[in-house]
């Protein structure tokens, strides 16, 4: 019987943790610098750049690739001739793994979890519990997949329950239209197919965590109807045009991973879980002989990219901005932002408006006439850091704040990732404001354009908290202007017809 010792699982959990949170998988870096060498999309091309750039940065300073540094699931398979040495439950033994990990000193990880989720949800300070999936197996050894999923890519789950006579492929096509931008393409699709409702998730779940492969898959031909259909989905999927961060462009999925199960004859479950640009996962067994050692990847597999914010972009002053000078502002245009930037995200902005609601003052420091606003939950800062990794947060779920926000602070720009919804771009147009994105899973990169960071209201908030950030030179692109034009909606419209494979009228 193989003995496995609790600090072993522990402080191999904790390094595992830590380890995903700078290394990209080496195959995604790969997959991600071909598709970026093949990108013909100039906006799809500059957002690749940038998540590559970032990658090396975050893996030479071992420093999170992305700010949501994600909800820890993993799967055990637990051989039945192990026995663990220690006194905790297997599920307090990942959570200790997870809390050594996402506090510790030299590389702080974002806690993101809260507890009393219908209520008071308040953050549990260390990103437990972890969610912790487990199966006794023959054997004597413990195999271990985890991951670290990020919020937007989580939220794009969805499940259905299809006729088993419908197609597959035809609801993928009609599903991945609808999740927007918020996943932060190009990254991977996990589907599950089969079994009962809560099967087919876990299924689409576990299948984000296999290697990339895609190329070798095309490169010999499909072997059953599983491999046919990742090839039919993955050329089909690209071929809507999405493009990276929703651009539009060649390259939406890197790859599609799909795991089945046997199924009632009456029912055909199906699940689909994108991973988005900061995937985040690793697998590795313990044998009893002590804590895993994970080996660094190599710098040599990062393509070499020089990423030059300045090239064809304008540089913007943020102190003294009006609308008149927004207005010239047009979709897909890039810009560098120099200059006082306010943060703030879903619990700040529930409390504005709140303020608003009764009618008070808000709080001091927080004057919004003529600013901007950036949606973002930074990591704590470490050594010399001004902040930690800062990238946007998806702007769609402010949307239901933005027209009253709008009407009565003055406020005139806001800054996150994918795109905003009919409500959120109709206010934008009728206060003749605008709408700005950096690149999700671009995190460092962004962190290094902010100068100087000091706290302006909510502090209990945490991440969540209002800032003002000395910003200089941070790259974003002008995603809505002020007519309302979107360019998360012309973007992929246009690239869908160049790549002419699928009807534009699909869906």
């Amino acid at each position: 019987m193989t003995c496995i010792r609790q600090e072993d699982l522990i402080q191999s959990v904790a390094d595992a943790l830590q380890y995903i949170s700078y290394y990209h998988p080496a195959d995604y870096i790969r997959a991600l610098g071909d598709a970026y060498a093949r990108e013909e999309s100039p906006a799809a091309k500059d957002a690749m750049a940038q998540i590559l750039v970032n990658s090396r940065m975050c893996a030479e300073g071992h420093r999170p690739i992305c700010q949501d540094t994600g909800m820890v699931v993993a799967f055990l398979k637990v051989g039945m001739g192990v026995r663990f040495e220690g006194d905790q439950s297997l599920q307090a033994m990942m959570d200790a793994g997870v809390r050594r990990a996402y506090m510790h000193p030299d590389n702080v990880l974002r806690a993101s979890m809260v507890s009393d989720p219908i209520g008071a949800r308040k953050n549990t300070g260390d990103n437990t519990p972890a969610v912790v999936h487990v199966e006794l197996v023959p054997g004597d050894q413990v195999d271990i997949k985890l991951a670290a999923k990020g919020g937007g890519s989580e939220n794009k789950a969805r499940f259905a329950v299809l006729n088993p006579s419908d197609s597959l492929v035809d609801w993928v096509l009609r599903t991945v239209p609808t999740l927007g931008a918020g996943w932060c393409p190009p990254g991977m699709l996990g589907i599950g197919i089969g079994g009962s409702a809560e099967k087919a998730m876990l299924l689409a779940k576990e299948a984000l965590m296999g290697h990339i492969d895609i190329h070798e898959l095309r490169a010999r031909g499909p072997a059953n109807r599983l491999e046919e259909l990742r090839l039919e989905i993955y050329e089909k999927v690209n071929a809507l045009g999405i493009g990276a961060q929703g651009l539009g462009g060649l390259t939406t999925v890197l790859d599609v991973k799909i795991l089945d199960y046997p199924t009632h004859a009456a029912s055909l479950p199906v699940a689909i879980i994108p991973n988005c640009a900061a995937t985040r996962h690793v697998e590795f067994t313990l044998d009893g002989s002590g804590p895993v050692a994970l080996d660094p990847p190599r710098l040599s597999d990062w393509p070499d990219i020089v990423y030059d914010a300045a090239a064809g972009a304008r540089r913007v002053s943020l102190d003294g901005l009006t609308r008149e000078a927004i207005a010239a502002w047009r979709p897909g245009e890039r810009l560098l932002l120099s200059g006082k930037l306010l943060t703030g995200r879903d619990a700040a902005h529930k409390r504005l408006v709140d303020i608003l609601n009764r009618g008070e003052a808000l709080p001091e420091g927080v004057d919004l006439r003529d600013r901007f606003i950036y949606y973002v939950g930074p990591v704590d800062p470490v050594g010399d850091e001004v902040v930690g990794p800062a990238g946007p947060t998806t702007a769609t779920r402010m949307d239901k704040f933005t027209e009253q926000v709008l009407a009565q602070t003055g406020l005139i720009g806001m800054v996150g990732k994918a795109e905003r919804g009919p409500a959120g771009i109709e206010a934008i147009k009728r206060h003749g404001a605008v709408y700005l994105i950096a690149i999700g899973g671009a995190a460092y990169l962004v962190a290094k354009a902010i100068k100087g960071s000091r706290l302006i209201a909510f502090p209990d908030l945490g991440m969540e908290a209002i800032r003002e950030f000395e910003v200089e030179d941070m790259p974003v692109t002008v995603a809505v202007d002020s007519r309302g034009e979107s360019v998360h909606q012309t973007g992929p419209a246009e690239w869908r017809a160049r790549i002419g494979k699928i009807p534009v009228t699909l869906g």
